[in-house]
């Protein structure tokens, strides 16, 4: 009897909790999608405000329905991430509002990439036109945050903080080994000598062509860095890259000496200069504003009928739905054939921010977007990263825009397949047994390497859909396939270099491609839609729950091996013939 009311008692326990988590969930969601619900006039700033600009999160294209971002969970992220869209808008709109005087920029280490800080720091330029200041405080500062910093009236580290400027760099895992002690065998089969998509799982060092485009889009984003920099701080481009180069910056006694940054100070003595610069006393206080609030405070909408409609296209490219965060097929192509059947949609300009993915879905929105031209005018705005098949979709575009830190190119091909007959047969004790009607019904089979024929069957799919691909840059950048095929091979190109070889038209951000959609579309007055329309909430937040604890639990477990267990997971997702750029570029 005792072991009955000792269980009924701790069932009951857990019922009353997990009735009051659920119920303190349930408010909390209600809340969040209820306040995300208001409109601008809901926030009244006030006078002498200051908006507040973070880069230490990843930003997101734009920011997403998330009911769990305003929570905080063991393992998940904390906060609301606020997209470059709002960012972007947000800049504009305070250099508009008499009420805000200036930004105050935390510049600590960012994780983001250089074409989405280039968007910022370009934002933040034109924010000065205003005549409004612009102030940077670090505690630590790294060259991607320090990018933007820059540009700020007055950059300031903390006394005892660190700035870290010592050049670019980029490394690649390769995973052979690590393959080979498992048992497992990637069959890759590619076209294009610089397409080393899968060489890490195939090789144990990089190959030439590799090192050699690598070498050149990194010396390009390099240089661009530098010049940048020095145009910034007002110091010779020659002098700034011999600081970045030897690693003169050591201390911030350093940095102040080189004119990397103004001083050093701790953050409530920048609190007293910025009570100066809004003439407050010291007893008052100062009206920050985050970016998120700053969001809900109105500014010069337009109600124009004429619609640009910006349709976003961030993430791998695959078949299906897809989601917020990734490219699918279906939805990508019905939202586009809506836009191009809806007379009030004057323009379209498509945000791409993908490395590629499926050749079949590439080739499936290609068809939707190639259907808009002479229709309506289509300009495509590239992000970090418009590559391989996030080229393929921006081929037939009017106008092609990119940062001067975009990665893009990558036109080549490659399908994987794997065999894991080692660690099916001999370490797992598995064998497959097969009955087949066909010489190729079981193509593909884990149990058994690729024979010569079946190769070859595969060979000819890549090399089908690589001679689609170069057909489709060739006529919609008006070439020659013998001078795309020139450029192509699955070289990766910086976007300056991208704009000397033809690959892109100008280098710009995303407003600049706006404003070209608009012109081309002959509209003096407009407003933008951005597309394709977010997801369902509560679809958000089923998915946050079930995607970011199993991501956090496996983070936990495998700590530092993590990487390797995506590595992985990457190259299983790898089967079949795809346009995807060969690895993920990561510039430190």
């Amino acid at each position: 009897m005792k072991q009955f009311f000792k269980f009924l008692f701790a069932s009951l326990f857990g019922f009353l909790i997990g009735s009051f988590v659920l119920t303190f969930l349930l408010i909390g969601i209600i809340a969040g999608i209820t306040g995300g619900d208001k409109d601008g006039s809901a926030v009244t700033l006030k006078e002498n405000a200051i908006l507040r600009l973070n880069l230490n999160y990843v930003i997101p294209e734009r920011t997403l329905n998330n009911p769990l971002d305003f929570m905080s969970f063991p393992g998940l992220a904390k906060g609301k991430p606020i997209g470059l869209t709002e960012i972007l808008k947000n800049i504009k709109k305070a250099a508009e509002n008499t009420q805000v005087k200036g930004i105050y920029l935390n510049a600590d280490v960012s994780p983001n990439s250089y074409a989405t800080l280039a968007e910022i720091r370009n934002a933040l330029i034109d924010f000065k036109k205003s005549g409004k200041f612009i102030i940077a405080y670090a505690e630590i500062m790294d060259e991607h945050s320090y990018y933007v910093a820059a540009v700020a009236d007055k950059v300031y580290l903390n006394p005892s903080g660190e700035i870290l400027l010592n050049g670019f760099s980029q490394q690649v895992f390769y995973l052979k080994g690590m393959f080979d002690k498992i048992g497992v065998e990637p069959q890759l089969i590619r076209h294009g000598k610089y397409k080393s998509a899968g060489e890490p799982f195939i090789a144990n060092s990089m190959s030439a062509e590799n090192r050699s485009q690598i070498e050149s889009y990194l010396g390009s984003l390099y240089t661009h860095f530098i010049a940048e920099i020095a145009k910034s701080r007002k110091i010779d481009a020659i002098k700034m890259r011999g600081i970045v180069d030897e690693l003169q910056v050591q201390s911030s006694a350093d940095a102040i000496q080189l004119k990397i940054i103004d001083g050093v100070k701790y953050e409530d003595e920048i609190e007293k200069e910025l009570k100066g610069k809004l003439s407050l006393a010291d007893s008052d206080k100062i009206n920050y504003i985050n970016m998120a609030k700053f969001n809900m405070v109105s500014g010069n909408t337009s109600v124009s009928d004429n619609k640009i409609a910006v349709i976003y296209c961030v993430g791998d490219i695959n078949s299906g739905e897809g989601d917020d965060q990734g490219i699918g097929s279906d939805r990508m192509a019905a939202t586009i054939k809506k836009v191009r059947e809806d007379e009030s949609y004057k323009a379209i300009v498509l945000r791409i921010n993908s490395p590629g993915g499926s050749a079949l879905a590439s080739d499936v929105i290609w068809r939707e977007v190639n259907l808009c031209k002479g229709k309506k005018a289509i300009i495509v705005s590239m992000g970090d990263v418009a590559a391989s098949g996030g080229y393929y979709i921006a081929a037939p575009a009017d106008h092609i825009l990119a940062q001067p830190n975009t990665i893009t190119g990558s036109i080549g091909v490659f399908g994987m397949l794997v065999n894991a007959k080692e660690l099916l047969n001999n370490k797992l004790g598995v064998k497959i047994e097969t009955v087949k009607f066909g010489e190729f019904a079981d193509l593909g089979s884990p149990d058994r390497p690729l024979n010569e024929a079946e190769r070859l069957v595969v060979q000819r799919g890549v090399d089908r859909v690589y001679d689609n691909f170069i057909d489709r840059v060739a006529k919609g950048r008006k070439l020659s396939k013998e001078q795309v095929e020139e450029i192509a091979q699955g070289r990766v190109w910086s976007g300056i270099e991208a704009k000397k070889i033809g690959l892109v038209d100008e280098l710009g951000g995303l407003d600049k491609a706006i404003e070209m959609a608009a012109k081309k579309a002959n509209l003096s007055e407009y407003r933008c839609v951005n597309l394709p329309e977010l997801k369902d909430p509560f679809q958000e937040l089923l998915g946050s729950l079930g995607n970011e604890a199993s991501t956090a639990l496996l983070k936990r477990e495998l700590g530092s091996n993590f990487a390797y267990y995506q590595d992985i997971k990457k190259a299983m997702q790898y089967q079949g013939i795809q346009t995807r750029m060969e690895f993920q570029v990561k510039v430190e």
